[in-house]
């Protein structure tokens, strides 16, 4: 998982890390809090608690139910 170098940009998901959520591992504990699955289905996310965004990367694509 990418780590974001300015708030601006965004955390970049690959397959083998879907689904996605957060915190995600590279968060240190201070920042933690509850951990909510984002959804994806347009290819950015946003956490609703810290405001991380998230995006898929090039040719990966999320998978409904």
């Amino acid at each position: 998982m990418s780590e974001p170098t300015t708030l601006s940009s965004a955390v970049v998901l690959h397959a083998d890390e879907l689904p996605a959520a957060c915190p995600n591992p590279r968060m240190p504990l201070w920042s933690s809090h509850p951990k909510v699955y984002l959804e994806l289905s347009h290819g950015r996310a946003r956490c609703p608690y810290c405001g991380t965004q998230y995006q898929l990367a090039e040719g990966v694509h999320a998978q409904g139910h």
